[in-house]
C-alpha cells in the first residue's frame, strides 16, 4: 500500500502520517526527513543537497526525485510507505508519477485532508516549538508553562516566525496556487483520492483514514 498524504499547511498531514506508519507498519517518508538523513549519511546525493541548501537555494525537483527514489528502493519500503510533503507542484507530481510507474507501484492512494482556512490559522498560531529538540506542540499539549513536553527543556518554547498569522495566510495562498492543482493532476491520472476533514479529533481522523485504506485494499483485491 502506497499512500500520499496531501493537504494545506497545518491540516495535520505529519501527525496522521506518523499514526498511519505505526498502525500499518510501513515507513513514513517526509521530504524534510529525507533531506536531513541524506545529509547526515553524507551520501553522494546528500552532499549535493547540502551544498545547495548551504548556499540558500532550493533543492531542485530532479535531486528530490533522486533522493525519494533511494528511499523507495529501501527494502523497508517494499510493502508500502506513507509519503508526506511531496509533491508540491504539478511538475513534481508528474515526476513522482513517472517514478512510481517505473517501480511498478500501482496501488497508490491519495489521502486529501481538508480544513477551513480560519481554523488552520487558529491551529497554527497556537503552536509553540522547542529550541532544544525542535519538536512542535499545540498549546493543549503543553502541561507545564515553559517546559518542553518532549525533552523537558526549560524556557525553550517559542513561537516560530512561520506560525504567525500573516505568514500562515501567505503559505495557504501559495498552497492554493501552486500545490492544489496537484489534486487535479492526480484525478486526471486516475489516482484514487479519499477526501477527509482534517479538523476533527486526531484519533477520529486516523480511524477514518484507516477505514479508507481498508476499503481501497478490498477494491484492489476485487479488481
Amino acid at each position: 500500500m502506497f499512500l500520499i498524504v496531501f493537504g494545506a499547511p497545518g491540516v495535520g498531514k505529519g501527525t496522521q502520517a506518523k499514526i498511519l506508519s505505526e498502525r500499518l507498519n510501513i515507513p513514513h517518508i517526509s521530504t524534510g526527513d529525507i533531506l536531513r538523513q541524506a545529509v547526515a549519511d553524507a551520501s553522494e546525493l546528500g552532499l549535493k543537497a547540502k551544498k545547495i541548501m548551504d548556499s540558500g537555494e532550493l533543492v531542485p525537483d530532479s535531486l528530490m526525485i533522486s533522493l525519494i527514489k533511494e528511499n523507495f528502493s529501501n527494502p523497508k519500503s517494499a510493502k508500502g510507505f506513507i509519503l508526506d510533503g511531496f509533491p508540491r507542484t504539478v511538475a513534481q507530481a508528474a515526476s513522482l508519477d513517472n517514478l512510481m510507474n517505473e517501480l511498478k507501484m500501482n496501488n497508490v492512494l491519495i489521502i486529501y485532508l481538508t480544513a477551513n482556512e480560519d481554523e488552520i490559522v487558529k491551529r497554527l498560531t497556537q503552536r509553540l516549538a522547542c529550541s532544544e529538540c525542535k519538536s512542535i506542540f499545540s498549546l493543549s499539549e503543553i502541561i507545564e508553562p515553559d517546559v518542553c513536553p518532549n525533552c523537558g527543556a526549560l524556557n525553550g518554547l517559542y513561537h516560530r516566525n512561520d506560525d504567525k498569522e500573516d505568514v500562515i495566510r501567505n503559505r495557504i495562498e501559495v498552497f492554493k496556487s501552486a500545490t492544489l492543482p496537484v489534486l487535479n493532476y492526480f484525478e486526471l491520472n486516475n489516482k484514487k483520492i479519499f477526501e477527509i476533514d482534517g479538523l476533527g479529533a486526531i484519533e477520529d481522523i486516523a480511524v477514518e483514514i484507516l477505514d479508507a485504506v481498508e476499503k481501497f485494499a478490498k477494491e484492489k483485491v476485487v479488481t
